[in-house]
């Protein structure tokens, strides 16, 4: 069974779908991560996340960044933003993404083109999203709680700009898959939002 989680930052979709991850006992991928990684190891490399060719030199990072803390802050964040847009970028991380996807029992990916492209075939789709001030605030109590002083209204500017970006780019834009069910968390705390996602999931498995 393969569970693609959708969704802009800071949606909350990263939080349902380890929830789902763990309910299902599937293996559960952060493919933001690995653009995250390519984000900061373009920052290493001294490099331009605009430049393709710099951020395509990127994607071969050592496995042991994945675990580095940095690569939650919001600069490593809008530097992933930045290189995901490049093709070349996004087809050298296609493979290692569909991998994970088709291994034996299945997995939970979220993302913001797992249902469109990465796995088009998933049995379930999740599309989770909410207002850019309540992304902003949640990204903001986020940083706080980590100790890091950093403007409410320059975390939601970042993220009408990441979502421009996001949106607009010409190869595999964030968007809803045409079968996706669309969960918006505004209104919704942690709990509630597994809650919904679980309770759709196991709808769309019966139907």
């Amino acid at each position: 069974m393969i569970i693609a989680v959708d969704g802009p930052t800071a949606s909350g979709k990263g939080t349902v779908a380890r929830g789902l991850a763990e309910h299902f006992g599937l293996p559960h991928l952060d493919t933001g991560l690995l653009y995250r990684a390519v984000g900061r190891q373009v920052a290493i490399n001294e490099g331009n996340p605009d430049d393709e060719a710099d951020a395509l030199a990127a994607c071969d990072f050592a496995e042991a960044l994945l675990e580095d803390d940095i690569l939650r802050s919001e600069e490593v964040g809008g530097l992933a933003s930045r290189a995901s847009v490049h093709p070349a970028v996004r087809e050298a991380l296609f493979r290692r993404q569909r991998a994970f996807a088709e291994r034996p029992g299945g997995a939970v990916l979220d993302g913001r083109d797992i249902g469109t492209v990465i796995a088009p075939d998933a049995d379930v789709k999740l599309f989770i999203t909410a207002s850019v001030h309540e992304r902003a605030k949640r990204r903001w109590l986020e940083m706080t709680g980590r100790e890091i002083e950093i403007p409410l209204d320059e975390i939601e500017k970042d993220i009408v700009m990441r979502d421009e970006r996001d949106i607009t780019r010409k190869d595999a834009p964030l968007k809803a898959a045409p079968d996706a069910l669309v969960i918006d968390t505004t209104s919704f705390d942690r709990d509630q939002a597994f809650e919904t996602a679980l309770e759709a999931v196991e709808k769309a498995l019966k139907a």
